[in-house]
């Protein structure tokens, strides 16, 4: 059964030494779902321009609609160029403003956003005053919500960070970032412990945590589940923690169990590190198949 899938927040181009790839975080969620069956759709706001139209030309040849995303004139869209010096931690340097800074919310919005069965956001999106205050009505309306942190200095602050955690049924952050957010919240815990005291902080159902080649740690139900991840011959890791959480809202919708789920997640996010770009086209049975030698 197909899920009706939100995500919002920005499209946009990374520049790489090799050329120009199409990214952003949410969008890149969004490709992945429909890669695994789903029914998404991007709320985003691009330039009227070249690189806007370029962007809805991928997403159409994705098999996604376009019918959220906002056009305007006067900021271009968005562009982030990349550092991919270090294959395994890609930095980015993140051009504002742009386009999906000034997303506009109304009552056609709120009401597609009701009808949903999830909402995913990040936080990136929340660094203008304009798209933040959309996300925030938006929040209101959304039954299901996903929160994919994604801090990119400096572009977030703790207020409203603890607004967006509030927000969320559930939440998935990297290490580092739940690093930063335990310095803040539980500085003296360690790992599991800074992952409930998170949830029980801002009433989160369900908390995952990656970590790269070492895998992903999941709370939810009021226990852990661990995968160890997999060695692969890695290309970059541009989009691999978005197919993660792609993967295991798959998993998790379908009911699957939370063990299965985050191997599952897992061995998404390393399959899609074997490729360069954020987007490649990785099935579900790919994945069965890349997961059934490494049970026996």
């Amino acid at each position: 059964m197909k899920t009706n899938i939100i995500c919002f927040g920005e499209m946009l181009w990374d520049v790489l030494p090799t050329g120009k790839q199409p990214g952003g975080a949410p969008m890149n969620v969004a490709v992945h779902l429909k890669n695994l069956g789903h029914n998404p759709q991007m709320i985003s706001r691009i330039g009227h321009d070249e690189l806007g139209k370029e962007l809805l030309d991928f997403l159409k040849e994705k098999g996604l609609t376009t019918d959220l995303i906002q056009q305007g004139e006067t900021h271009l869209t968005g562009v982030v160029k990349a550092n991919v010096s270090d294959k395994n931690e890609v930095t980015y340097k993140i051009v504002q403003p742009v386009a999906w800074d000034y997303i506009q919310c109304d009552e056609a919005l709120e009401t597609t956003v009701a009808n949903a069965d999830v909402f995913v956001y990040g936080s990136l999106a929340a660094r203008s005053a304009a798209s933040a205050d959309t996300l925030f009505r938006l929040l209101k309306k959304a039954r299901f919500k996903v929160f994919d942190v994604n801090l990119r200095a400096p572009h977030y602050d703790q207020n409203t960070l603890e607004q967006l955690l509030r927000a969320a049924d559930m939440v998935k952050m990297n290490a580092n970032e739940l690093d930063m957010l335990a310095a803040w919240y539980a500085p003296n815990d360690d790992e599991q412990s800074a992952i409930i005291t998170l949830a029980e902080t801002f009433d989160i159902q369900t908390i995952c945590v990656t970590k790269g080649e070492h895998g992903a740690m999941l709370w939810t139900g009021g226990k852990f589940y661990q995968s160890a991840g997999f060695r692969v011959d890695v290309q970059d890791t541009i989009g691999s923690g978005d197919s993660f959480l792609a993967a295991l809202l798959t998993c998790l919708l379908e009911g699957q169990s939370p063990a299965d789920s985050v191997q599952f997640a897992c061995a998404m996010g390393s399959l899609v590190a074997t490729y360069r770009g954020a987007t490649p086209l990785v099935t579900a049975s790919e994945i069965h198949s890349f997961l059934t030698p490494q049970i026996q």
